[in-house]
């Protein structure tokens, strides 16, 4: 049985400040006893995936919904949530395995004093598993689970995937404590959130590289996340939401840390665009049989007659 059971941590070491660990969640077989014939499914590199257990079903549930606004809303340093469980832990496996066959020449690179991380530079290339991830975490049903736990209406995917996707840290590389971008770079949006879901099967904590959520003004670690496979966060952008991996991790060589990201946007001139909206005009609308009698009862009919003549021509 693969349990959706995943240890996320919370450090307590001084400087850290120890926050409540998260609740352990139930453990859930994602693979059927058997397979029906009529179910669809997918098979990628010799492994099945059945297309009803992309996820867990307690994403459809209310009440695990509810509970999820709940922990947000309360979160500190900055409003976020840190889950374990959600996809399938096949799935993750098989998007871990995908970063060895992108074409790497076209990553972006970043080394320098505050960051060393390379992430893929396009959403193009990615494998099969990597693209049923994306799918799931851009689709709409997705979008709004989000906008239920967060209360953020009108989120906008990034189907280019710009600044998200595939990351990877090698060994050494960090990322300093930092609060992401505010607008997406080409279409102005204003960026709203970020989630990351984890791909290191049996990370050693000894490595470092776990995310630390910091508090700004105490400059202080509240809470870290270690990079396990099947832990994912969602991260709410604003004025405090500071996080990173500030220390070079000390894995062995060969070992990477790996995880996959997407950003969540909206419009900021949505409010104004919907009270300038036009709906469909049709080229041949057949007119209202209420206007002609509304125009017959107020108007004389010589004005009548002259209006015909006038929309006539």
């Amino acid at each position: 049985m693969l349990s959706s059971k995943q240890s996320i941590s919370e450090t307590g070491s001084d400087p850290i400040v120890a926050s409540a660990a998260l609740e352990a969640a139930p453990t859930i077989d994602f693979q059927p006893a058997q397979h029906p014939s009529n179910v669809n499914h997918v098979v990628i590199r010799g492994r099945r995936l059945d297309l009803d257990r992309y996820v867990d079903s307690k994403l459809f549930d209310p009440l695990y919904i509810a509970e999820m606004r709940r922990q947000l809303q309360e979160a500190t340093p900055f409003p976020h949530l840190a889950v374990s469980g959600w996809f399938n832990p096949v799935l993750l496996e098989l998007v871990r395995e995908e970063f060895d066959f992108v074409d790497h020449t076209q990553w972006k690179v970043h080394d320098n004093d505050q960051e060393r991380t390379r992430r893929s530079a396009k959403h193009d290339g990615l494998g099969p598993a990597s693209q049923i991830y994306f799918g799931i975490v851009n689709s709409g049903w997705f979008i709004d689970l989000i906008s239920d736990i967060t209360g953020e209406k009108d989120l906008l995917s990034d189907p280019t995937l710009l600044n998200g996707g595939l990351h990877e840290t090698p060994p050494g590389g960090k990322f300093s404590i930092h609060r992401d971008f505010d607008r997406h770079a080409r279409y102005g949006l204003n960026n709203k959130m970020v989630f990351i879901t984890y791909l290191n099967r049996n990370w050693d904590p000894a490595w470092g590289a776990a995310l630390e959520l910091w508090d700004g003004a105490s400059r202080k670690s509240v809470r870290s996340v270690q990079p396990e496979l099947g832990n994912s966060v969602l991260l709410v952008h604003g004025p405090k939401s500071f996080h990173g991996h500030p220390e070079p991790m000390t894995a062995p060589a060969g070992q990477t840390r790996r995880s996959v990201a997407v950003y969540y946007y909206d419009n900021p001139a949505a409010e104004e665009m919907r009270a300038k909206r036009v709906s469909s005009v049709f080229l041949f609308a057949r007119r209202s049989p209420s206007l002609r009698r509304v125009v017959r009862q107020f108007f004389p009919p010589i004005l009548v007659d002259a209006l015909k003549k006038l929309i006539g021509r």
